[in-house]
């Protein structure tokens, strides 16, 4: 009874609501609440629901059977610096006695980053010697056994023999606590050196700010227009009031200054500044320190790189060609010692390390490279050349499936 009255209820409630609306073309309703359970929409898509809608027929899809091609054009970056270009060394015509000479620097873009901004001049290496017997690992010492007493013949053994493009004099004899020669006797030294090669020669100290500034200006006038590369100078010196005098004899004579400072570029800004009112930029070479692998060689690479990319984005006072004294792995005693055997044999190892502090560094953008070991030389020498001619030579080898 319940439900037949409701539906009477509801069909008077609609013809009234028809009544009401008749004629009205349009309402407005306000204020109102719709409670909504389920809903069924409903969209014709044909017959009386208007015309049929027809959807495109989607695409045939087939299978590549090659390699789409796709053109590709690497973005060349452009930084507004550029390494300052410095020669070591100076020929006949400029004043010197050198057969040939080496030009450091010119880079206007990360290392290697680009095949189309590769470095004007490929890394130099110089190999070192030493002006007095000193303790050398075995395999460092095997190689130049009959000539560790005579710094000219170790010399003329490192370029003749092993190829040498520059050749390190480090005058150890000259350190006041070891035998304390003096400055006309190292000068001599050099001299000796200078008469039996004809690459660049780089002098280096012994490490003592007052006996340096005096051997350096010594072997300066001895050795004047040869562009040598005096190696090396100092904040410390310029703190005793000595880094004046070694400047003025560098640039009186015609020689280059190496500006070495450790892992701290506001302290290699610092040095350069204090250089500039005395000597040429262009006569400027940077040691920003190079750490062994295995005692923070990772801080020698950040502090490269960075020094770098700031001289490219335009920090003059870092526009300077770079050095790396790749020797300073074999102060790594994992370099020479005898560990453990699955660490290979130590005549391997030490040049191996010595191989690797190189290599890294010439990632950072090392100009010069300052070594000892003749197979570390060799590999540095045929990975560089590799860099700088790309596409040359042997295609690289299947690295992925390589037995070793």
């Amino acid at each position: 009874m319940g439900e037949k009255r409701d539906a009477e209820q509801s069909r008077t409630l609609q013809s009234w609501l028809r009544s009401l609306l008749g004629g009205v073309e349009r309402i407005e309703l306000e204020r109102v609440e719709l409670e909504i359970g389920d809903m069924e929409i409903f969209i014709p898509t044909g017959g009386d629901g208007g015309p049929e809608v027809r959807l495109p027929a989607p695409p045939v899809l087939t299978r590549p059977t090659a390699l789409i091609p796709e053109a590709f054009s690497p973005h060349q970056e452009v930084y507004p610096g550029r390494i300052r270009e410095v020669t070591l060394g100076a020929t006949r015509k400029d004043g010197g006695s050198r057969g040939s000479t080496v030009v450091i620097g010119g880079a206007a873009a990360p290392a290697f980053s680009s095949p189309q901004a590769l470095p004007p001049h490929p890394p130099a290496i110089a190999m070192d010697v030493f002006d007095m017997k000193i303790p050398l690992p075995k395999a460092l010492k095997a190689p130049v056994l009959d000539v560790l007493e005579d710094p000219a013949a170790w010399a003329r053994m490192n370029v003749d023999r092993f190829g040498a493009e520059a050749v390190t004099v480090h005058l150890m004899s000259t350190d006041p606590l070891i035998a304390d020669r003096s400055p006309r006797e190292a000068a001599r030294t050099v001299e000796e050196v200078l008469q039996a090669v004809k690459v660049p020669l780089i002098v280096g100290g012994c490490g003592d700010p007052r006996k340096d500034a005096a051997v350096f200006t010594e072997v300066a006038e001895m050795a004047s227009g040869e562009r040598l590369l005096l190696n090396s100078v100092t904040l410390e010196m310029a703190d005793h009031q000595l880094l004046e005098g070694v400047a003025r004899a560098a640039r009186e004579n015609g020689h280059v200054l190496l500006a070495f400072t450790g892992l701290e570029l506001n302290s290699a800004k610092e040095l350069n500044r204090r250089l500039y009112p005395y000597l040429d930029p262009e006569n400027i070479v940077m040691d920003l320190t190079t750490v062994a692998l295995g005692y923070g060689l990772e801080y020698s690479f950040t502090i490269h790189e960075r020094a770098r990319i700031a001289a490219l984005m335009g920090d003059a006072e870092l526009q300077h060609p770079t050095i790396s004294a790749s020797t300073n792995a074999w102060a790594a005693r994992e370099a020479w010692m005898e560990i453990d055997g699955r660490y290979g044999s130590r005549d391997v190892r030490g040049p191996l390390w010595e191989t690797l502090n190189a290599l890294i560094l010439l990632l950072a953008g090392v100009d010069l490279f300052l070594m000892m070991h003749p197979s570390a030389v060799q590999t540095l020498r045929t990975v560089s050349s590799r860099l700088m001619h790309p596409g040359e030579g042997e295609p690289p080898r299947d690295w992925v499936t390589v037995q070793i």
